[in-house]
């Protein structure tokens, strides 16, 4: 839907609003219009302008952590069912994730998540040193092994999100871009309506889908989310010899076949961790992390600290950070990703004549735990979080969408909601 049209059809109530327009908004949108409940997705840029456009493209059980595994067990039957509904190729295909192992501690490491998750029954494989080349056609045993699972997917970020839109849509959705909102009204405790730069939606619901606006969106409103953002740089090559079909991960270059006929490669992990009001809030809770990833993740202080992510407020007639900063496109780090590049190539022959065709730059919204929230902030009923996806949301996203439109509604969750509750944060602090 363009401006114009959007604009033509603005509505004055509906059944729930939701804010952001990526992967978790728009399949939140779209499961609530299979419903026929009446729902309006307001994003302040365009759909997927953001991380669910700048993701890797992986939809992998593999690695997962285990808290996290039943949500993308469920993802993954449902991406196979909205693809099948879809009005485009967005290059959906179960094409098989495998993680390298160059050292015994790899081995190590994914045996022992094999042994934590066997429970589920996946179809996950430690592959020796000679099934491992054989499947990535290499000879000279570079690899002590792999971890290897057939039955995972990907698919391509840029063509995804978008087509879900457009099948929301059709089911009566009514998706709004360029219309950021502001602020969330509420009468006795209860949500009743949203101001958007357009004017008031009256609505009974409201699903927070805003990435790594989300704390922004919250500190406003006097509500505190332990969220902070982190930049991943991506690049993509020019054509090259398909030697995978599915994606390859490993601790110096993780990559996807791409439907151009290229790859998608990074380096898993290595963020740039950027100093903002909220970082020094909550800097304690992410020690962890940083601990964790020192050697490959940057701490920046810069312009960041006074841009849109950081400390601001706003009131209702007032213009929000989301209209000041439609799509968020940091700079992507050209230094780490030809060093990346390098690394690829050496890890794989097969890359040799390539080159860099385009880089960009992402920002990820990260809680301290690495798991998402979807929940309720305590007095704010009719207000569902979703968010907090840390950089594996793409494969998850429509999990995370269907129980944010579940909790809405008052059905049964798709699975366990106890590992992405907002109290835990409070539990932890307390402790």
């Amino acid at each position: 839907m363009d401006a114009k049209s959007a604009e033509q059809s603005f509505p004055s109530r509906t059944g729930v609003v939701i804010i952001g327009g990526g992967i978790v908004g728009v399949t939140a949108a779209l499961f609530l219009a299979e419903r026929g409940v009446p729902v309006v997705l307001c994003e302040k840029g365009r759909i997927a302008g953001e991380q669910s456009s700048r993701n890797w493209g992986w939809i992998r059980k593999a690695n997962r952590d285990e808290r996290e595994l039943p949500l993308m067990i469920e993802s993954a039957r449902l991406w196979s069912r909205i693809v099948s509904d879809l009005d485009s190729d967005i290059g959906y295909g179960v094409r098989g994730t495998t993680y390298l192992s160059e050292t015994d501690a790899d081995i190590a490491r994914h045996q022992d998540w094999l042994d934590r998750t066997k429970h589920f029954q996946l179809d996950s494989t430690l592959l020796s040193a000679a099934e491992t080349d054989s499947l990535i056609g290499q000879s000279g045993r570079r690899f002590k092994g792999a971890l290897h699972t057939p039955s995972d997917a990907t698919a391509e970020p840029a063509l995804a999100v978008p087509a879900m839109a457009r099948r929301a849509a059709a089911l009566g959705a009514t998706i709004l871009d360029n219309c950021a909102v502001r602020l969330i009204e509420r009468q006795a405790g209860r949500v009743s309506a949203v101001i958007t730069e357009r004017g008031e939606i009256a609505c009974d619901a409201v699903i927070l889908a805003g990435g790594v606006w989300s704390r922004t969106f919250l500190e406003n409103l006097d509500l505190d989310l332990p969220q902070l953002a982190v930049k991943s740089s991506v690049m993509r090559t020019t054509p090259a010899p398909e030697f995978i079909s599915g994606t390859l991960g490993a601790a110096r270059a993780s990559l996807r076949r791409r439907q151009d006929g290229g790859y998608t490669i990074a380096r898993s992990g290595a963020a740039e961790f950027q100093l903002i009001p909220a970082a020094f809030h909550h800097f304690a809770a992410f020690l962890p992390i940083i601990r964790d990833r020192w050697r490959i993740m940057k701490i920046r202080a810069g312009s960041e600290f006074f841009g849109p992510l950081g400390s601001s407020r706003w009131k209702a007639d007032e213009t929000s950070p989301f209209e000041r900063v439609r799509v968020m496109d940091p700079v992507p780090d050209r230094k780490l990703l030809d060093t990346v590049l390098g690394d690829a190539k050496a890890l794989h022959p097969q890359l040799a004549g390539v080159s860099i065709a385009q880089t960009w730059g992402g920002l990820i919204d990260v809680m301290p735990d690495e798991l998402p929230v979807i929940d309720s902030p305590p007095g704010w009923e009719g207000l569902t979080l979703a968010t907090g996806l840390s950089g594996h949301g793409f494969g998850i996203g429509p999990g995370v969408g269907l129980m944010a439109a579940q909790r809405v509604l008052g059905e049964r969750l798709l699975v366990d909601a106890s590992s992405f509750a907002l109290s835990r944060f409070s539990r932890k602090a307390a402790a």
